[in-house]
């Protein structure tokens, strides 16, 4: 073995470097180039993961970094738990309440988006697929409930792995929760949805915050006066405080396209007793199937597509649960609609569909896991070619949506 000596008349720092290149080769790691490749390791795990790696697993990612597979690495920290239970569980659960706030207990909608990213599924099934996530039967859990969210509460209080397909298991969702196949509308149909947007009012709020949470785009992004109203109800006045320029100028905009897909949900509510439990906690979603009628309206059609009739008297009156997508034309085309889908149909299920297989969607979910991913919005001419190249990637991979947390690491890992 050679044992490096000061040498007399050499500088002290080029002979310290010498000690450093060596010590560093007899430990059997690249000289100085792997340092890079370790704080990138390192950067791509904070933020897929929150927490630190162990030095296995981040060489392991840094040899992959310097292979020129830094995806790889990215999907190395995948696999930790914590990146379904608190990432994924964080990025999610905004999605599940108006006020969108993150410090909400696990639910059938975040188990649900969960179980998607982590079977890498098609993720534009999560808005219509017959699909729910629940615990194993082994688990020995409270049972699934469509009156309260026992189980999944339970689930976090035993940190549950949801990584573990043996423990968070998907089920076909009407057997889960009763609903007719038909009626099933993925998570939108979850217990957690249905509660914060089938919650009194007119069902206008599940469509709002659909656009919002799955496309990206308030009623103020789409608001389009072009569109007929002749399928805007009977409770928006047509002359706001008198003045039916008001309606002309602003209230159709949203209404003449939103109404037409809303009537989707017309069939749908959240039941729960006014006076004992106002808030409608242990509450739970009602839905007219065949042959049940709502004794206001005589049709399968909810009261609450009903409320303030006489607002408008001359109003659309909502008959069933037939959608059209007034949207197809107009500015709104720019949302990107699938040209092989109809643009109108009967139920939740289809209209979510229509949604889901819009571009805004693909865009959208690109958008929001880049945020997640690199802490920031795309800024620069670089990150919105950085965001085409991932949107065509999440399509070309069937909708993956791992991939593009994978790619969004690899893009933010820094130099």
């Amino acid at each position: 073995m050679t044992v490096n000596k000061l040498k007399p008349g050499m500088p002290l720092i080029r002979q310290l470097l010498r000690f450093s290149t060596t010590a560093t080769l007899l430990c059997g790691l690249t000289p100085l180039a792997m340092a890079g490749e370790y704080e990138q390791a390192k950067r791509i795990y904070d933020r897929l993961v929150g927490v630190p790696a162990t030095e296995a697993i981040l060489n392991d990612m840094a040899a992959d970094i310097a292979g020129g597979d830094a995806q790889a690495a990215a999907y190395t920290a995948m696999e930790d738990p914590r990146f379904y239970s608190v990432t994924i569980k964080n990025w999610v659960t905004p999605w599940t309440n108006e006020e969108q706030d993150v410090f909400q207990p696990l639910n059938d909608y975040t188990a649900t988006v969960i179980g998607y990213v982590r079977d890498n599924k098609d993720f534009r099934g999560l808005l219509y697929d017959n699909v729910l996530y629940v615990g194993a039967s082994s688990l020995g859990l409270t049972p699934y409930s469509n009156s309260d969210n026992s189980h999944y509460q339970e689930m976090e209080t035993q940190n549950v792995d949801l990584s573990n397909p043996a423990l968070l298991v998907e089920r076909v969702q009407s057997e889960v929760n009763g609903l007719p196949a038909g009626a099933t509308s993925g998570v939108i149909t979850s217990r957690a949805a249905a509660k914060a947007y089938f919650y009194a009012g007119t069902n206008r709020a599940m469509f709002r915050f659909t656009l919002i949470n799955h496309l990206c785009n308030d009623l103020e992004q789409v608001h389009d006066t072009t569109r007929p109203p002749d399928r805007i109800r009977q409770d928006v006045s047509r002359s706001p405080g008198g003045d039916s320029r008001v309606f002309l100028n602003s209230c159709i905009g949203c209404h003449s396209g939103m109404d037409p897909m809303v009537q989707s949900y017309a069939y749908y509510t959240w039941v729960y007793d006014e006076d004992a439990d106002p808030e409608g906690i242990d509450g739970h979603m009602g839905y007219n199937d065949v042959g049940q009628l709502d004794p206001e309206t005589g049709s399968r059609v909810q009261e609450k597509y009903r409320i303030n009739a006489n607002t408008f008297p001359m109003g659309y009156v909502t008959p069933n649960d037939h959608w059209d997508n007034y949207w197809r034309e107009g500015i709104n085309q720019l949302l990107g609609w699938d040209s092989t889908l109809p643009g109108s149909g009967d139920g939740a299920k289809s209209m979510n569909m229509e949604l889901a297989h819009s571009e805004a969607f693909a865009s959208c979910q690109v958008k929001k896991v880049f945020k997640a991913v690199c802490l920031r919005s795309p800024v620069d001419a670089a990150d919105r070619s950085q965001l085409d190249q991932m949107i065509d990637s999440f399509q070309a991979s069937n909708y993956n949506i791992k991939q593009v947390f994978a790619e969004s690491a690899d893009y933010c890992k820094g130099e």
